[in-house]
C-alpha cells in the first residue's frame, strides 16, 4: 500500500509537482493560521466576559486541528519528500527558504500546544473540544500549586506571543518570495502547489519553466 502511494506521489513529483495530499495540507492550514492570528487579535481586544470566553473556546476549537494537521502533514512529508523544483538550487535563498520552513513546523506545533498549556494552567474556563465539537482532555495541571500553574501560564504565554510574532515577520517573506518566484524568475515552486492546469489551457506559461537568465542568454544567442 506505502509503494503505491509513494508511486503515486512520484507521478506528481517528477513533474515539479505536490501531490494533491500535499496541496491540501498546505493551503488548508494557511488558512486556519491566518484566520488564527485574526481571530487571536479580535480575542486579546475582546472585553472580560461571556464574549472573550466563546472566543477563546472558538480559537482552542481551530487551533488543535492545527496541531493534528501538523502531524499529519510531518509524517506526510517523512513518507512521501516534496518535488525538487526550480528554486532548489539558488543557494542562499534555498537555504533561507528551507530554514523559513522549519519555522513554520515550530509554529504549526509550538502554538497549539502552548495555547493547551495557556488553558489547562489556569483555573477551570470550560471544556476543550477539537474543532468545536470532540472533547480534548485538559493537561493534567489541577493539583499544582495555584503559584506555579500561574507561573507555567506566564511561560507559555510568551511563547504563544513570540511564535505569533514570528509568524508575523515569515508570512509575508514566503509570500512574497513564492510571488518573487513566480513572476520575476518564472520559477515552478508556485505553480507547483496550485491545483493543476494543463499547459495548453493555462495562457501564462508554457510547458517548460526556467530562470529568467537562461531565457534572457537563449534569446540574445538567437539575435
Amino acid at each position: 500500500m506505502s509503494e503505491r502511494l509513494r508511486a503515486w506521489a512520484r507521478s506528481y513529483s517528477v513533474r515539479g509537482r505536490y501531490s494533491p495530499v500535499g496541496i491540501a495540507f498546505h493551503w488548508i492550514m494557511a488558512f486556519l493560521v491566518l484566520f488564527q492570528i485574526g481571530w487571536g487579535y479580535y480575542t486579546s481586544w475582546t472585553p472580560a466576559g461571556g464574549d472573550k470566553l466563546l472566543a477563546y473556546q472558538v480559537h482552542s476549537a481551530v487551533g488543535l486541528p492545527i496541531l493534528l494537521l501538523a502531524l499529519a502533514r510531518f509524517g506526510w512529508r517523512l513518507m512521501i519528500p516534496g518535488p525538487h523544483n526550480d528554486a532548489d538550487t539558488q543557494g542562499w535563498q534555498t537555504v533561507a527558504a528551507n530554514a523559513i520552513h522549519y519555522v513554520f513546523y515550530a509554529a504549526f506545533f509550538g502554538l497549539p500546544l502552548s495555547g493547551w498549556v495557556m488553558w489547562s494552567s489556569i483555573a477551570e474556563p470550560g471544556p476543550l473540544y477539537l474543532a468545536g465539537v470532540i472533547p480534548w482532555p485538559q493537561l493534567p495541571f489541577e493539583y499544582l500549586p495555584l503559584e506555579l500553574r500561574w507561573r507555567i501560564m506566564g511561560t507559555a504565554e510568551s511563547v504563544h506571543q513570540l511564535l505569533v510574532l514570528t509568524l508575523l515577520g515569515v508570512i509575508p517573506l514566503h509570500i512574497g518570495a513564492a510571488l518573487k518566484h513566480h513572476f520575476w524568475d518564472r520559477h515552478d515552486v508556485l505553480r507547483g502547489m496550485l491545483p493543476e492546469i494543463p499547459d495548453a489551457e493555462d495562457p501564462r506559461a508554457g510547458p517548460q519553466h526556467s530562470g529568467r537568465e537562461p531565457r534572457t542568454a537563449r534569446v540574445t544567442a538567437g539575435g
